[in-house]
């Protein structure tokens, strides 16, 4: 990985040791699964070889993406010969080293467009919005909403326009729950950039923004020093050696729901011991609260990747149907016809549950149910499985043009 000392050194909490024991995933390969009928086989599969998945629940999902480490390709096109089968990553971690060659950042320098030509360290995205607010001082400030488990700071950009800061009612943006999912830090980033540089429809002026691209710093880091494919926070489980909760499945709402979460603590989707006890869980919570607290959340937005789907609430059910559904479909087909417009790029409306599966102890559910946003909703960015997690760094700016497109539309019909 390319300037990694600088990453580790500005990481700060980050070890030598760590460091030394970071996977490589040169010579894995990452398939995708087209399950059909054959359900029972790709179970078998999945489970004798002990895959991580990438996407898709095998009981239950039309596809499944798996990485195969080098010791079990052969074993894996054995056992997979009858199955429907396409390549993603030939070379998982050549892959990887193309998306981490990050481009150097100068602190302290006025922000432009450049900054979305490559994925950035942690340390840089917390400089960035130091950056934005420097550049706008009039319309915006860095905030921190808490501390995570190991001490890092969650730290958002506050955006207001010409009422001044908190006068508004508040629309809350979060990126990177899930550690893996670098696209999304940088997404939404571009959307701050928009707002504070070219908000032609003054969208700053008719709300509060609360952003904040990395909930998630823990796992965040982990990703740039220790493993490309976490996903979880970094907090320990009492009884087990497996770290880690899924931010996104320990929300104190509809938690614990039978298929909606795993109850195991090496599982990607554990959702935790306790409703809500996970460190960023509660800062992030509170942090919502307060903002419902003032004036009130008029919209709410979780980013995450991939599979290009545009959704709202209910993840924790595939039987309930919230009152607004009708209104929640106009706006999303709106938005998915705006991010279309921009580079072709196709996403599909929806409830959660029945879009994607089911999900319980979310944010997006907390927030419409709880915190009382008027819009709640959550996206999977690009791709839908040609590159997955490790989107090349020529998708970023695409990414963030056809999603503030889509944000744009939100924004003037909410």
């Amino acid at each position: 990985m390319r300037l990694l000392s600088t990453i580790v050194a500005s990481l700060g909490l980050a070890s030598a040791a760590s460091v030394a024991k970071t996977v490589n995933y040169s010579g894995w390969k990452v398939y995708r699964i087209n399950v059909g009928d054959a359900t029972a086989k790709v179970s078998d599969v999945v489970s004798s070889l002990a895959l991580a998945t990438w996407k898709g629940k095998v009981a239950t999902s039309k596809v499944v993406d798996v990485m195969v480490p080098p010791s079990q390709i052969e074993q894996f096109e054995q056992l997979s010969e009858d199955l429907d089968t396409e390549l993603m990553h030939d070379d998982l971690g050549a892959s990887i080293a193309i998306e981490t060659d990050f481009h150097v950042y100068a602190a302290g320098a006025a922000p432009n467009a450049t900054w979305f030509n490559s994925y950035h360290s942690l340390a840089d995205h917390v400089q960035y919005l130091k950056d934005l607010v420097t550049a706008y001082p009039n319309n915006a400030e860095v905030f921190v909403a808490g501390k995570t488990n190991e001490g890092r700071d969650i730290t958002g950009i506050h955006i207001w326009g010409s009422g001044g800061k908190g006068s508004q009612k508040g629309v809350v943006w979060h990126g990177t729950v899930h550690a893996r999912e670098w696209i999304t830090t940088m997404v939404v980033e571009y959307a701050a950039y928009q707002l504070l540089s070219a908000d032609t429809n003054n969208f700053k002026n008719k709300f509060d923004f609360y952003i904040i691209p990395v909930v998630n710093p823990d796992g965040f880091a982990y990703t740039q020093t220790t493993d490309r494919m976490w996903r979880k926070n970094r907090q320990s489980t009492p009884s087990t050696s497996c770290v880690g909760r899924d931010i996104n499945r320990n929300w104190p709402n509809q938690w614990d729901q039978r298929g909606g979460a795993s109850t195991s603590p090496c599982a990607e989707d554990y959702k935790g011991p306790s409703a809500g006890d996970g460190v960023e869980t509660k800062v992030l919570k509170a942090h919502l609260d307060s903002v419902a607290a003032g004036k009130g959340v008029q919209m709410y937005l979780d980013f995450h990747s991939y599979s290009q789907l545009f959704m709202y609430p209910y993840g924790y059910t595939c039987s309930g149907v919230i009152p607004e559904a009708a209104t929640y479909d106009k706006i999303a087909q709106g938005a998915v016809a705006a991010i279309k417009a921009v580079h072709g790029t196709t996403f599909q409306p929806g409830p959660i549950c029945q879009t994607i599966y089911q999900v319980s102890g979310d944010s997006v559910d907390y927030a419409y149910q709880v915190a009382k946003a008027k819009y709640s909703i959550t996206v999977e960015l690009r791709d839908t499985g040609n590159n997955g997690f490790v989107l090349p760094p020529a998708q970023i700016k695409p990414s963030g043009e056809e999603m503030w497109a889509g944000l744009a539309y939100v924004l003037a019909n909410i």
